[in-house]
């Protein structure tokens, strides 16, 4: 049998207990990882679906709190005993409503940021040690081809994915010589479990953005999921600082 892609490598995904983070999960087992799952709601349910106990590891925690990150490398580490890939996955999205700037609360909108770009910050710097002792790493930041089209109705979340961008960019130059590489992958709306739970997002703009692609269907975890391994295995081994578009065809960067 031909050896998985990330055979003998031990990979963390935040926000891994449901949604996309869950797919990226499933696929990196799929693929002979170990895996740890952190996410801020408990992912026993996750592992159960996962199941591979021998495997898998979950953690409860809250990435926008450096100790909670710090946690998750210390559990990674012991359960596991290394850390080579992480995939910050972690966001405020599934959840929010989109609505005009002005309406948005200064509690929601420090929220995101917290999550989405604070979170990204904390974990890199709980796992960057780890990865420089033993030589390398690869780090996978999920950021989103909305930040690229500046999407009217939802300020917040489109900023926090711009600088998730422009974040991977300068954390590629910070952490290359340590031979760790940082990457983005850019998702468009894709009818993940948690974005289907919440019509408010799932049906925003729904019908412009299908118009808008080239390749004119809806998407799932499985369109993604592929270059989000790609970017945690060695096959992307020379490449760091980029983001790469999976949206359909509906942005060219």
């Amino acid at each position: 049998m031909r050896p998985g892609r990330l055979e003998g490598k031990v990979a963390i995904v935040t926000g891994g207990a449901a949604g996309l983070g869950l797919a990226y999960a499933r696929r990196f087992v799929a693929e002979g990882a170990r895996v740890v799952i952190a996410d801020v709601v408990d992912g026993a349910d996750a592992l159960k679906r996962l199941d591979t106990p021998a495997a898998t590891h979950a953690v409860r925690a809250d990435v926008a709190v450096f100790a909670d990150c710090a946690r998750i490398i210390g559990e990674t580490r012991e359960r596991f005993g290394r850390v080579d890939v992480l995939v910050n996955n972690a966001a405020v999205f599934a959840t929010l409503k989109p609505g005009h700037f002005e309406t948005i609360t200064e509690t929601e909108w420090d929220r995101v940021m917290a999550v989405n770009v604070k979170g990204i910050w904390n974990c890199v710097r709980a796992a960057a040690p780890v990865m420089r002792a033993q030589g390398g790493g690869r780090i996978v930041n999920v950021a989103s081809a909305i930040a690229h089209k500046g999407t009217a109705g939802l300020l917040h979340y489109v900023t926090s994915k711009g600088a998730v961008i422009a974040l991977t960019r300068a954390l590629a130059r910070e952490l290359g010589p340590d031979g760790i590489a940082v990457n983005a992958v850019a998702p468009g709306l894709i009818m993940s479990e948690t974005v289907l739970a919440n019509p408010d997002i799932s049906e925003f703009q729904r019908a412009s953005v299908l118009a808008s692609r080239a390749l004119r269907r809806e998407a799932g975890a499985e369109d993604v999921e592929g270059t989000v391994l790609f970017l945690a295995s060695a096959d992307s081994a020379f490449m760091t600082g980029q983001t790469l578009v999976v949206d359909g065809g509906s942005v060219f960067v």
